[in-house]
């Protein structure tokens, strides 16, 4: 499935009948495969030649993200942006070859409003789906197959279903250890004062802290005002606490705030927090004692689509509402 290129006839080699409406001749023609993981939307890219160009080079995923971020950002833009995305969308370049290596049937990066991530488990239950669905698998086995991810921040295994024709839900996936890396950090919070946060990795840093530090509720407080608080949280964190990655110092940036409903202990009860970004075994990952964490999920197709792009377009690689 191409994911780049142009042409003059509007797709259908001049015989009058368009298939795409007019583009530029040297402009993108960007496809797309569009899922959704519980709401949040997924916006597959299943091939960008220059991801893939890039990768043939030899370059490892994170060296592969800094090119593409230097070099195809309007990519993102104009997928993730107003006018054919939004504030909330999500998506994930899908790159094969070198990328790809030690034994991972694919290599994906994450794609987001404000940049990329190294991270996205509901992309990554998604695209264990999409793996089994578009071949990129040779040989799923019933009932479930193991689909093996590599993404910026290392080896994700993700377990879907299949019935010998189709994948199917839930689907499951162990992520790349996970840990504490600071536990009861005081933080000055302008307009809030001192809170107390942890902060912990799972592929990404999130700050994680109890909304009623911020004279906030999860349940009955409104949304821009949780959104703001865990905002200032977020770049008060990045201001006062420099953060460390046991094997790239490229994944030591906080990601995101996670506000809790204060039920932080074990419980079978379930409890509700919000992310504003974005069973265990013991493991040691550096000098962090970490855990190995399965997540489960539903992921679901919502169609494809076609992105063109007319060059005299001023807003032609999207703009953004904050």
């Amino acid at each position: 499935m191409a994911a780049e290129g142009g042409g003059g006839d509007g797709g259908d080699g001049g015989r009058g009948g368009r298939r795409l409406p007019p583009h530029s001749p040297s402009g993108l023609v960007l496809q797309t495969v569009e899922m959704h993981t519980g709401g949040e939307p997924l916006r597959i890219i299943p091939r960008l030649e220059a991801a893939e160009a890039a990768a043939a080079g030899g370059l490892s995923l994170l060296s592969l993200r800094r090119e593409v971020a230097s070099t195809q950002d309007h990519v993102r833009r104009a997928l993730v942006h107003e006018p054919r995305g939004h504030a909330g969308m999500y998506g994930a370049v899908v790159v094969r070859g070198g990328a790809a290596a030690g034994g991972a049937h694919l290599a994906a990066l994450f794609l987001h409003g404000a940049g990329y991530s190294a991270m996205c488990g509901h992309a990554v239950l998604a695209l264990g789906r999409f793996a089994l669905d578009y071949g990129l698998v040779a040989s799923p086995s019933c009932p479930e197959t193991a689909v093996r991810l590599h993404c910026p921040c290392g080896p994700v295994t993700a377990f879907v279903p299949w019935d010998g024709w189709r994948s199917g839900n839930p689907v499951r996936f162990h992520s790349v250890p996970a840990f504490a890396a600071a536990t009861d950090l005081a933080i000055d919070v302008p307009g809030h004062g001192k809170v107390v946060v942890d902060i912990s990795y799972g592929g990404t840093f999130y700050a994680f802290l109890s909304a009623e530090q911020l004279g906030l509720d999860v349940c009955s407080s409104k949304t821009r005002d949780l959104v703001n608080a865990a905002s200032a949280v977020t770049e008060a964190v990045k201001k006062q606490f420099k953060l460390h990655h046991p094997e790239s110092e490229d994944l030591a940036f906080l990601y995101g705030t996670i506000l809790t409903d204060g039920k932080d202990a074990f419980s079978e009860e379930p409890t509700t927090n919000i992310c504003v970004f974005a069973d265990e075994q013991e493991a040691k990952f550096g000098d962090y004692n970490a855990v190995v964490v399965e997540v489960s999920g539903e992921a679901f197709y919502t169609g494809t689509a076609t992105f063109t792009i007319e060059e005299e377009d001023p807003l032609k690689y999207g703009f953004f509402f904050k």
